[in-house]
């Protein structure tokens, strides 16, 4: 009796934890920078020209940042009891979010050489909101279907 129980838990236990996985997709880079290239085109109503010229920019600035956010992400794992390197810590995490303003600013005025002002301001306000939403989406939690 205490082996079927046991058999029995088990199995709706991998069961459950399955269908969990299988309710969570992959988190794919490619279709994410795809659909937030396609969100920010129609909010920014911008045409396929100003688009072709855009993105090969706005993607440049992307990877710059990237680097940045990865050594930022190197300076979480420390030990918070030792306040020498939390000091040091938090000053190579502001110098390094002076870099990424830097390097907006830098952008930005790309950005104005091939698109007014108003678009790049559409487009700043279209990737924020992307962004939000993306998070909103991740943080809902699953719905199991019936």
């Amino acid at each position: 009796m205490k082996k079927t129980l046991i058999t029995l838990l088990l199995a709706v236990l991998t069961l459950s934890v399955s269908a969990q996985q299988q309710q969570r997709p992959q988190f794919d880079p490619a279709k994410f920078d795809a659909d937030l290239e396609q969100f920010i085109t129609t909010e920014a109503a911008l045409s396929p020209q100003e688009a072709a010229q855009f993105f090969p920019l706005y993607r440049e600035m992307l990877r710059q940042q990237r680097v940045l956010y990865m050594e930022m992400r190197r300076h979480r794992h420390i030990d918070f009891n030792d306040n020498k390197a939390c000091r040091e810590v938090i000053e190579k995490q502001d110098k390094i979010e002076l870099q990424m303003k830097e390097i907006q600013q830098q952008y930005h005025n790309k950005f104005f050489k091939v698109l007014p002002a108003s678009k790049v301001w559409k487009v700043i306000r279209a990737e924020e909101s992307f962004h939000r939403q993306a998070f909103r989406r991740v943080a809902k939690p699953p719905q199991f279907k019936r």
